[in-house]
C-alpha cells in the first residue's frame, strides 16, 4: 500500500509540473495570436501555419502544449506554429467552427487546408504538417 501512495505522489507531482510548464504563452518558436493579429499573421506567412486552438482549463490542451513546442523546434524555418486561446478570442473560434479543443488547423496561403481534432500526439500532427510543407529541391 505504501508503494501506491508514493506512485500517486510522483504522478501528481509530474502532472503539476507539466501543467505549470504549459501555462505561459511566451514559448520559443510558438507565437500567440489574438483577434487583432490573427488575419495578418496567417495571410502573410510564406510557409504553412499550424494553429493550436486551446484553453487554459483544458487538460488535453495542456498535454499537447509540449508536443507543439517540440514540433516548433524541429520544424523551425519550415512552418510557423501559433496558439489561439478560444476563451479570449471567441470570434476566431466561431469563424473556424471550433466546437471542441484541442483543435489544430493547418493554414497554407492564408487558407485552412487541414484540421486535426483532439489530443492526438506528435505522429498525426507531424504527418499532417509534412503533407503541406514545400518540397526540397
Amino acid at each position: 500500500m505504501e508503494e501506491d501512495k508514493e506512485l500517486e505522489r510522483i504522478q501528481i507531482k509530474k502532472l503539476k509540473r507539466l501543467m505549470d510548464e504549459s501555462k505561459g504563452t511566451k514559448v520559443k518558436g510558438v507565437i500567440t495570436l489574438e483577434s487583432s493579429s490573427f488575419d495578418k499573421a496567417i495571410e502573410s506567412a510564406n510557409m504553412p501555419v499550424l494553429v493550436d486552438f486551446w484553453a487554459e482549463w483544458c487538460m488535453p490542451c495542456r498535454v499537447m502544449a509540449p508536443v507543439i513546442e517540440e514540433l516548433a523546434r524541429d520544424y523551425a524555418g519550415k512552418a510557423t506554429f501559433a496558439k489561439v486561446n478560444v476563451d479570449e478570442n471567441p470570434e476566431i473560434s466561431q469563424r473556424y467552427n471550433i466546437m471542441s479543443i484541442p483543435n489544430f488547423i493547418i493554414f497554407k496561403d492564408g487558407k485552412p487546408v487541414e484540421r486535426i481534432l483532439g489530443a492526438v500526439g506528435r505522429g498525426p500532427l507531424e504527418e499532417a504538417l509534412k503533407r503541406h510543407l514545400k518540397p526540397k529541391f
